[in-house]
């Protein structure tokens, strides 16, 4: 079995982390023989580490597409609004694409995606990698059993935890909806895309509050500088202080994301210089700091969700709650109860969380995706996370933000989709 050929556009987080190393562990599987890269620094350590030709390492993705199709599928981690072009114009070259989520901050774009898509006939597979976790998946097997007899209600927290809010959020990429996506799209669609999943129903109208409550200037204490290595003399109970998060030796675990150069000095040189050694009360930041969206489906069910990055660490929380039974879980450690309300029985699983972030989700939907385009034309294509299966997460993701910045008021979806369409929204 040869290895697929992969184009891969970006190769920050995701694309260095997540996707290279993949190719890495299965050669036989993967193979990524081009990468676009705008960084240098990153554009040529994966060149180096995947032997790729220098004439087919690329500065931008535009140039990508200059030869024509070149590859098997195209894997595209960019930011968020540099997704939609690159996949639309891979889909119409031919390509299987692997696309990060969200597929873009318009919804229009996400309709014109799927429809691209089938235009096409080729894969698109968002990356809503949670679908793929043994936690995720085991609980969807319980509830596609009947276990719980009918979902009446779900409750899911997401907690980002301060050290992903500062250094993502706050900081980093994806500071400001008018240059990436709004929190509710760009963090929590893995979230609505889960509650949609699991609750396997049409969601009807969404209502949603939040705001960006703590980090913004009238909120700096006394003393505090612009950046924290500055003398601020309050850096040392700062709990958001720079230093504390980014030198920590010696896995420096949050400063792999800010510069490549991770020796003492690099990580204090990028500290005075770029973004992530500002103060988090005094950044150009405008993405909310904790959100609650509530959701009601066809036939009367409801969900809950709560986002928050006033927490500890990341993981998320469940309760799924039934006619005939009821599931608590924790993804953090990977545990999750069934209680059936007919014998009393309580349940414990346990699940393999062990891989990555994502409860070990990322791996498989990697192995997934290429499973999907090897048997392509031969089996019937119905890939977890397709773009069609997406769409609506990212219907509830947008109504929810609509509903936010009018004051909570209830959206229904339908009327959004077509208002949206009609470009009254």
């Amino acid at each position: 079995m040869a290895a697929l050929t992969a184009v891969l556009l970006g190769a920050g987080s995701r694309g260095r982390y997540i996707y290279g190393p993949y190719a890495e562990k299965y050669p036989h599987e993967l193979n990524i023989i081009s990468v676009a890269e705008p960084d240098e620094g990153r554009r040529k350590l994966i060149s180096r580490i995947h032997g790729i030709k220098p004439d087919y390492v690329y500065s931008s993705w535009e140039q990508a597409f200059e030869r024509g199709k070149i590859a098997d599928i195209m894997i595209i981690s960019t930011l968020d609004r540099m997704h939609f072009v690159p996949a639309m114009k891979a889909l119409e070259l031919g390509y299987h694409v692997l696309l990060e989520k969200p597929m873009s901050p318009k919804l229009e774009e996400c309709v014109q995606l799927v429809g691209a898509a089938k235009a096409h006939d080729r894969l698109l597979v968002v990356s809503h990698v949670l679908r793929y976790s043994l936690f995720w998946a085991g609980i969807k097997q319980h509830l596609d059993a009947g276990e719980l007899g009918d979902i009446a209600s779900i409750q899911l927290t997401e907690n980002v935890g301060y050290a992903h809010m500062t250094h993502s959020y706050v900081r980093g990429n994806w500071r400001r909806a008018e240059e990436t996506s709004p929190m509710i799209l760009a963090k929590s669609c893995h979230d609505l895309d889960i509650i949609s999943w699991l609750m396997g129903g049409e969601c009807t109208s969404v209502s949603s509050f939040g705001s960006l409550f703590h980090f913004k200037k009238e909120n700096a204490p006394a003393g505090s500088t612009d950046r924290c290595i500055e003398g601020c003399v309050v850096e040392k109970e700062c709990p958001f202080s720079a230093l504390k998060l980014y030198i920590q030796p010696p896995d420096h675990p949050w400063a792999r994301y800010m510069t490549h150069d991770l020796s003492h000095e690099g990580i204090v040189k990028a500290l005075k210089e770029g973004p992530f050694g500002r103060c988090v009360y005094r950044c150009d930041n405008d993405v909310v700091d904790h959100q609650v969206v509530n959701m009601e489906f066809a036939g009367g069910a409801t969900a809950a969700f709560t986002m928050s990055g006033f927490t500890q660490g990341g993981g998320r929380r469940v309760q799924i709650m039934g006619t005939r039974g009821e599931i608590l879980g924790d993804m953090d450690t990977g545990t999750y109860t069934l209680h059936r309300f007919t014998t009393g029985e309580a349940v414990e699983v346990r699940c393999n969380i062990a891989g990555d972030g994502h409860g070990g989700g990322d791996e498989r939907m990697v192995a997934s995706f290429l499973k999907d385009v090897r048997e392509y034309g031969r089996a019937p294509a119905a890939s977890r996370t397709s773009a069609s299966a997406s769409l609506q997460s990212h219907l509830m993701a947008f109504g929810a933000e609509e509903s936010r910045l009018n004051g909570g008021k209830s959206v229904s979806l339908a009327d959004f989709k077509r208002a949206s369409a009609a470009g009254i929204v």
